[in-house]
């Protein structure tokens, strides 16, 4: 492949349950170990599929790529209550449980789709004074973690057989899909929490379409990464000639009216080098007449 530390792209990877997303990418830096990497929405390791991992300049998006929209489909086991929010943890049983029928299950759910204040679990990697907040956790000094605005787009209940209720959830960045069991169980007064956990899509990045990061080798990786471009579908593409690429290079704005295709009036638009491959996420500043390159990623 050459020197590694020249590779640029985006693996998406099917991640097995049992490992962290840690483990999932220093995987990928035995195969390249002078290459830059970086993950976008950290795994739990009972949780499995997508996890995309930006390469080089790959992990100049992984920020805007942990910001997309995720789907999620869980089995939340009622009846019972976990320090962890999931099965990994210390289960507290419910000794002579409700039964919620479908209609309050239906319900329940329900209070869980908009833009909500949700509480994050004592056992996730938000920082409490500079220290990981289950790192404080594990060591019995578990913080309570202020309520934040998440948006959850949908919430489906699929098969509900007592005690196992399974879901599919369409969400924004920064949803606990844990938190959102506990509070179904607590809204249903028999408790609740993860006990299977799978992610099918980030943004464009679909469970059907993610690799098997074992199956990965020194020789084919190269050929598994995806373009950059393929992480920007949702942004009008504007191609460049070499001397407005040359500009981008230097970080320079470019004159909307020179374009050879018209930019919106506001937002992010990708530009494109002559070669197809994505140039810079850049900015349109409506009031200059400009777009501004916002991350170059040559």
């Amino acid at each position: 492949m050459g020197d590694d530390r020249d590779v640029k792209g985006i693996l998406n990877l099917n991640k097995p349950v049992g490992v962290s997303s840690r483990a999932i990418v220093d995987r990928v830096v035995r195969l390249l170990p002078r290459a830059k990497l970086g993950h976008a929405g950290t795994l739990d390791p009972l949780a499995s599929g997508v996890l995309v991992v930006g390469v080089g300049q790959g992990t100049r998006l992984v920020e805007s790529i942990q910001a997309m929209a995720k789907t999620y489909r869980a089995t939340i086991r009622l009846g019972g209550r976990s320090d962890t929010l999931d099965a990994d943890g210390t289960v507290a049983w419910e000794d002579d449980p409700r039964i919620p029928t479908s209609a309050e299950v239906d319900a329940a759910l329900a209070t869980q789709v908009g833009t909500i204040l949700q509480q994050p679990p004592a056992y996730s990697a938000l920082r409490v004074g500079g220290r990981r907040a289950y790192d404080l956790a594990r060591a019995g000094q578990a913080a309570e973690l202020a309520p934040r605005p998440v948006r959850i787009d949908r919430v489906e209940r699929l098969p509900y057989e007592w005690p196992r209720l399974d879901i599919e959830v369409d969400c924004g960045g920064g949803t606990y899909i844990r938190s959102i069991a506990r509070d179904v169980g607590e809204a249903l007064g028999c408790g609740g929490f993860i006990e299977v956990l799978r992610r099918t899509r980030i943004g464009p990045f679909a469970i059907e379409d993610a690799l098997d990061p074992d199956a990965l080798a020194a020789e084919t990786i190269g050929a598994a990464m995806l373009p950059l471009l393929a992480a920007v579908p949702h942004l009008p593409a504007i191609p460049l000639d070499d001397v407005q690429l040359g500009l981008v290079a230097r970080g320079r704005p470019l004159d909307a009216a020179r374009l050879s295709v018209r930019p919106p009036s506001t937002g992010e638009v990708a530009l494109v080098a002559p070669d197809g491959s994505l140039a810079a996420i850049a900015e349109v500043d409506p009031a200059a007449g400009a777009v501004r390159p916002r991350k170059v990623v040559m």
